[in-house]
């Protein structure tokens, strides 16, 4: 048995560093206290943002596909403009928004997020507001042939742009699929080489967009039905034994996925503009092949040759 006597905890509080409390001569009164964010004075520059980020707090989501409601955790990015006559911004009224709305349930609709938007431009006293939610969207895919379905999930993110009372919505999905070499496939005897591919989309939301539709599921149908073959969850050997044929019969370079992907873009009508990367994460390489293309609806040279 050990003898060893520690000092009582106060001792060893002082032993690390700790030390009593000193004479308080400043005020502890708020109305006394003073606030050096509102000073007014020339300094410099108007800052284009202003806020914090990186703050996680749990959210609802609401899907066209299982599970329908969902719970996750939410990060989100709370900003402003600020003049340049105003040395910052108050923190706190950041928070205290974020806080007031998971209090009564933050369900992440654009009805929602406008409301909240708004609201946080005023208690900034500010003409301006910007949001940036990202979360992980799970959704169940079915195995095809035993339709065994298991949760899949995609990175998705929510951008809201606020000023002087008009609202941009721009939307973002990231998710993975399988992809298979046509190069591969045309010169070898036996085999091609596949990979799995990860689709980022990006889209900017017309004025008319109706929340019926769920932006989530057409985006994430853009890329999977595009795709060599869907990545499941869950595969008995009949369902592999279609996967591996179906990636064989639909090979795709990251330069046809982005340019289907962008087609389905295109022909959807709630969609002003949109970007679209494929990265492939090679199989035979150590590098990763990619691709983009971006474009916007309302540009009318864009299709001059149709």
């Amino acid at each position: 048995m050990n003898n060893f006597k520690l000092p009582p905890k106060n001792e060893r509080l002082k032993l690390f560093g700790s030390m009593e409390p000193g004479i308080k001569t400043k005020p502890s009164e708020k109305e006394n206290m003073l606030d050096l964010q509102n000073m007014k004075e020339d300094f410099l520059f108007e800052l284009d943002a202003v806020g914090i980020t990186n703050v996680k707090t749990p959210v609802s989501v609401i899907s066209t596909l299982e599970p329908i409601t969902q719970t996750t955790i939410a990060t989100f990015t709370l900003t402003s403009t600020i003049p340049h006559d105003v040395k910052g911004t108050n923190m706190s009224r950041f928070t205290e928004q974020l806080e007031l709305y998971r209090r009564q349930g933050f369900t992440l609709t654009f009805s929602q997020l406008s409301d909240f938007i708004k609201e946080l431009s005023e208690r900034l006293g500010q003409k301006d507001a910007k949001l940036e939610v990202s979360f992980p969207w799970f959704y169940e895919q079915p195995s095809p042939v035993t339709f065994l379905a298991g949760l899949n999930y995609a990175e998705a993110r929510i951008l809201l742009s606020y000023h002087h009372g008009k609202i941009e919505r721009t939307v973002e999905l990231n998710c993975a699929v399988t992809t298979l070499c046509p190069c591969s496939k045309e010169i070898s005897e036996y085999s091609a080489h596949n990979q799995r591919g990860f689709i980022k989309m990006s889209a900017l939301l017309t004025n008319d967009y109706d929340e019926s539709v769920d932006w989530k599921a057409v985006l994430l149908h853009a890329a999977q039905s595009n795709a060599s073959a869907i990545i499941h969850p869950i595969l008995k050997r009949p369902d592999e034994k279609i996967v591996t044929e179906k990636a064989y019969e639909n090979p795709r370079f990251v330069e046809d996925m982005v340019r289907l992907v962008a087609s389905d873009l295109y022909e959807a009508p709630f969609i002003q503009s949109f970007t679209v990367e494929c990265r492939n994460e090679e199989s035979i390489h150590l590098h990763d092949a990619y691709a983009s293309v971006t474009f916007d609806k309302t540009n009318k040279k864009a299709f001059t040759r149709i």
